[in-house]
């Protein structure tokens, strides 16, 4: 039997990676204790997500389980040892407003819990590859220093400079940066599994993601713009842009292209390998640009105010450059820009409210 283990498995990536490892022969065993609940409250919850998982999907194993309970999740490592050939880590604390207002547990999921999950890997299924949804946040607020250019709906860079055509490669350093205190938990995160790959030799691999977003995203004020901005658009609830000046730019990979990123490498897996993955120059949006997209797909103005005051350490513009991950793994390609993107949340989110 061939299990693939995925933690946050009813969020997000961990449930696009469910349905997309189930097709391909997966045993899957899921791991997910609704924690977004907790941190966003209950309109965030993906309780949703986790029945809709096991009415679809027959192969799926749930286990509600902390990822920091060492002693539950070493018994699920026990009984299933060598079986595992995956590990799809997605489980986190996503936010950095709210990682100031509890550090404690913050950190402790990020790190310590991608800590538990890596060592009962490498005691009982070492050959498996292990996957780690990291963050662009891993670079702090570095990308502020680049030289940025003001246009009429958003920043861009100079034409003249090395990122301009392709966005931010990993070479950018993690240093002498403000990374808020949720960077620096998943920085922490990012360096074990960099650490237990090159120190054991294991297979693992960091996605250091743009913005993740997709159809089947609970999103909410602190966390998930794209989605929780369609929900403002449809529901008429207030939508707040944080800083300069609404300009800000993010890139934005669906879940899809990311979990198929995660198949490619699982396929030909490297050990302490670092990628950045986002939506790079072929998706991509500022915040004015998305309003306009969600007001011309609902057809409704959007309510939205805004204040001048932006999240510590927030990006003003990020842009992700895919090229390392394309040269490792040329076969890989997008198939959805930010308008199809936008369209998919639309007509989830009509489904769900």
């Amino acid at each position: 039997m061939n299990i693939a283990l995925i933690t946050g498995s009813a969020g997000l990536i961990g449930s696009e990676s469910v349905r997309f490892f189930a097709q391909k022969g997966f045993t899957i065993v899921g791991i997910d204790n609704d924690m977004r609940k907790v941190f966003f409250g209950e309109e965030a919850s993906t309780r949703w997500n986790l029945e809709r998982l096991k009415e679809e999907v027959p192969e799926y194993i749930h286990y509600e389980v902390d990822i920091r309970d060492q002693q539950k999740i070493e018994q699920i490592f026990k009984e299933y040892n060598t079986d595992i050939k995956l590990i799809v880590h997605t489980a986190a604390q996503p936010s950095h407003d709210w990682a100031a207002k509890d550090p404690f547990t913050d950190f402790t999921v990020n790190a310590n819990g991608t800590l538990v999950l890596l060592e009962m890997t490498r005691r009982y299924c070492p050959e498996a590859v292990f996957i780690f949804t990291s963050t662009n946040k891993v670079y702090g607020d570095a990308p502020n220093q680049l030289p940025l250019i003001e246009l009429d709906t958003r920043w861009e860079l100079d034409k003249s400079h090395p990122y301009y055509e392709y966005g931010i490669d990993e070479s950018m350093s993690i240093d002498q940066s403000k990374h808020s205190l949720f960077g620096a938990s998943k920085v922490a995160a990012d360096i074990l599994v960099q650490e237990y790959g090159r120190y054991f030799g294991m297979k693992t691999v960091c996605f250091r993601g743009g913005c993740l977003t997709g159809p089947n995203h609970s999103g909410t004020q602190l966390h998930g713009f794209l989605a929780y901005l369609m929900k403002c658009a449809i529901t008429g609830e207030n939508y707040t842009v944080f800083g300069y000046k609404g300009k800000q730019v993010r890139d934005n990979i669906h879940s899809f292209d990311l979990v198929n990123m995660f198949w490619h490498f699982y396929q030909n897996p490297r050990c302490g390998e670092v990628y950045n993955a986002g939506g790079s120059r072929y998706s991509n949006c500022s915040m004015l640009e998305a309003i306009k997209m969600c007001e011309e797909i609902t057809g409704k103005k959007l309510n939205w105010s805004y204040t001048d005051t932006n999240r510590i350490g927030d990006h003003i513009w990020w842009i992700s450059d895919v090229r390392k991950f394309k040269k490792h793994y040329p076969t890989w390609e997008f198939t959805r820009d930010i308008k199809q993107i936008l369209i998919e949340i639309f007509g989830g989110l009509v489904k769900r409210l």
